[in-house]
């Protein structure tokens, strides 16, 4: 998988030109090959469907064939990362439930997402504040708040925004599906998430 923006157009000029490098080789360009099934992610104002565009690894020893997600999503979930975000965000202030409630999202998931978050807050604030120091080379890390999960809100927040004036503004969470090739709450424990080089 390999998080892409948001515009189909731009997606297929990028296929075309060859500036998908393949996320498995590392050094193959990757190339159309077809699309991923349809799926249906949840956002604020409803269900919206899509079918990502597949690439496949020009390299011959390589050929892997991989699915350009939008960066609006995050791997394996059925709501954007812009819900999920805001699932997150007020983790501390609100209960899950209430939370829930407000965003149409069943209880259960939200308690899911919290505690896959909690889970790795250690290495969310690690993985963001090495984005941040690449991005900004003199920037200080931020004083902690005193509990992991407000320590990771804080290196995204400030990784978020530097990336934003550095690179180029685009939706805060679409930058952490980005920043960590949308797998911030994947099940897998040690992620392959994209370093800064």
């Amino acid at each position: 998988m390999l998080i892409v923006a948001d515009d189909r157009a731009v997606v297929e000029t990028d296929l075309a030109a060859g500036r998908f490098l393949c996320p498995r080789c590392g050094a193959g360009v990757l190339g159309g090959w077809g699309c991923a099934r349809l799926r249906e992610v949840r956002t604020h104002a409803g269900v919206r469907r899509l079918r990502p565009r597949r690439g496949r690894c020009r390299e011959r020893a390589c050929a892997a064939t991989h699915v350009l997600l939008p960066d609006i999503c995050l791997g394996r979930r059925c709501y954007v990362a812009e819900v999920i975000g805001e699932a997150l965000v007020s983790l501390g202030r609100e209960g899950y439930r209430r939370v829930a409630e407000r965003l149409g999202v069943p209880g259960e998931t939200v308690r899911d997402w919290r505690r896959r978050f909690r889970s790795r807050a250690e290495l969310i604030v690690a993985h963001f504040l090495r984005w941040a120091r690449a991005l900004d080379v003199s920037m200080d890390p931020p004083a902690g708040r005193g509990s992991l999960v407000g320590d990771a809100l804080e290196a995204i927040g400030v990784c978020v925004w530097l990336a934003s004036l550095v690179l180029r503004s685009r939706p805060p969470w679409s930058w952490v599906s980005a920043l960590t090739a949308g797998g911030l709450l994947a099940i897998n424990t040690k992620p392959p998430w994209p370093v800064p080089e």
